[in-house]
């Protein structure tokens, strides 16, 4: 007959599982008997019962294995760190060297933002500078502009609050309330000066005088012709 396939997950019987781990328990202690002789390895295990009872198998001192299993755990611990180390180190060395190349870019663009070192600058490379130029000229007037309505605003609330003090600390004392001053009327436009009568006069013959005088200007041939008045 054929040993069917032994599901591998708990057994929920006790009986059943203290059998089970009993006869593995043994089996697992020859074969590492076994290989210890047959291989001259050096072989231990050690198992704790679900009760909690130890179960132990050294080939040699038990003591002296878990040493040398310590040791070595530990040399390749150090071999470990010292490898992610060295891995570590040449991350750093590529990420340094790849912060230096973007600052010596970020300053050749910062001294050409300044208006330094543009004479191996191309014609689309200078555009693109004098597009950032306005972008950022943009960007700031926008900003200040800002800062100013925020502080006409500030002023005028500041304003408003001393207003209502004022008329707070008049109205204790007794006193009517401060009127405000209007606005001072702008100055009169003065009137261009008067021309004297008898100015006013002689220009007005002068313009009668010059209409009533006739200009011929046609050219004649021949004996001029006798007019009556």
């Amino acid at each position: 007959m054929v040993r069917g396939k032994v599901e591998m997950k708990r057994i929920e019987n006790s009986t059943s599982r203290q059998v089970t781990f009993s006869k593995r328990r043994n089996c697992l202690t020859k074969k590492a008997y076994e290989l210890s002789v047959l291989c001259d390895a050096e072989v231990a295990f050690i198992i704790f019962s679900h009760k909690g009872t130890l179960f132990e198998f050294a080939s040699s001192n038990m003591q002296k294995i878990i040493k040398r299993y310590r040791e070595h755990a530990r040399e390749t611990t150090m071999v470990n760190n010292s490898t992610e180390l060295e891995h570590n180190v040449e991350n750093l060395k590529y990420e340094t060297a790849n912060m230096v190349k973007k600052i010596e870019i970020l300053e050749v663009s910062k001294r050409k933002l300044m208006g330094q070192g543009l004479g191996s600058c191309s014609m689309d490379e200078l555009q693109d500078i004098d597009s950032r130029l306005e972008r950022s000229l943009k960007i700031i007037r926008a900003r200040k502009t800002q800062l100013f309505k925020d502080e006409i605003e500030r002023l005028k609330a500041k304003e408003r609050l001393l207003l209502q003090q004022n008329a707070s600390l008049r109205e204790k004392c007794g006193l009517r309330p401060m009127l405000l001053q209007p606005a001072p009327a702008p100055a009169p436009v003065p009137a261009p000066p008067q021309t004297p009568p008898a100015q006013v006069k002689e220009r007005e013959n002068c313009s009668r005088s010059t209409e009533s005088v006739e200009v011929e200007t046609e050219l004649v041939i021949g004996l001029p012709q006798m007019r009556c008045s």
